[in-house]
């Protein structure tokens, strides 16, 4: 597993979102220069940290996706756990 570095765009998405914001695509651009926000999630899920996208209408009508930190499922961790019997490492 590869660290995220500090003078990344990747660690400034990863600091948001740990410390409890939540991100569309819109405000990443604004706030942190990033133009690909999913790129930067599947760094950070590849980190080992469950981030979740979910789906809403912005006060304009528009349909949004929203990216924040939370738990993961055990349906995740009995994976990891059975990936590792198996053999599997990263």
């Amino acid at each position: 597993m590869k660290r995220i570095s500090k003078d990344t765009k990747t660690f400034k998405v990863f600091q948001a979102l740990y410390n409890g914001e939540k991100l569309t695509a819109s405000q990443a651009q604004k706030q942190y220069g990033v133009k690909n926000i999913s790129a930067e999630v599947s760094r950070i899920k590849q980190n080992g940290y469950a981030i979740y996208t979910r789906t809403r209408v912005a006060g304009n009508g528009v349909t949004v996706r929203e990216y924040e930190m939370g738990q993961p499922s055990r349906e995740i961790v009995a994976l990891g756990y059975k990936a590792k019997a198996m053999g599997i490492t990263l």
